[in-house]
């Protein structure tokens, strides 16, 4: 899995750390990478083709290592919807092709559907050329997407479906006292993730 961090923390972050230690748990192997504002230690975030950019770097590394298994791209909010980018923009430059070759999967750990408090769907438009299987890991508390609309965003979708994390909010953070699994949402995310992928394969 290349793994894409979101706006404001780094690859390094413990929220990063913790979802790639779940995964690896479930036999997921994670490839992390910065963003170049991150990686110079800015706070605005890189313009789209200089993300996407940046993300065909990683996947060529990721390739390069020749693993022979399936690849998945990933990431955590802002990092997930430059992923979509990057796969919808690969799409439509090879319009022959229903896929971008060498990859599987899409993953999204907190999709921002929209900014806080300002619900819309306007985010996923570029979405409709995405034909790759894809899953959503979105909090029943995240306010960067609102459920409603983002049932109907992926109802619209192929091959895409969601899978509701209780009580946890855009960072994962959930209400201890009334999340009923005694499962961390990390955990529960990369087994999910496991238990999906055979599926789609």
């Amino acid at each position: 899995m290349l793994l894409a961090h979101g706006a404001g923390a780094n690859l390094e972050h413990e929220h990063m750390q913790r979802i790639a230690e779940s995964l690896a748990v479930e036999g997921i192997a994670t490839l992390r990478f910065n963003f170049p504002y991150m990686q110079a230690g800015k706070r605005r975030t890189d313009t789209i083709p200089v993300c996407l950019e940046a993300i065909d770097t990683a996947l060529q590394e990721l390739i390069d290592k020749n693993l022979g298994c399936p690849i998945l791209l990933a990431g955590h909010s802002f990092g997930g919807r430059m992923m979509s980018h990057y796969v919808a923009t690969k799409t439509a430059e090879n319009t022959h092709m229903s896929n971008h070759p060498g990859i599987d999967a899409l993953v999204y750990f907190s999709f921002p559907l929209h900014p806080s408090g300002k619900p819309d769907t306007k985010r996923a438009d570029h979405m409709s050329l995405i034909t790759l299987p894809q899953i959503f890991l979105s909090g029943t508390r995240d306010k960067l997407a609102e459920k409603k609309l983002l049932k109907q965003t992926v109802f619209g979708m192929q091959a895409a479906k969601i899978h509701w994390l209780d009580t946890a909010d855009h960072g994962f953070k959930i209400l201890k006292r009334t999340r009923t699994s005694p499962e961390s949402v990390y955990h529960e995310s990369a087994r999910i993730i496991h238990d999906w992928l055979p599926t789609r394969q």
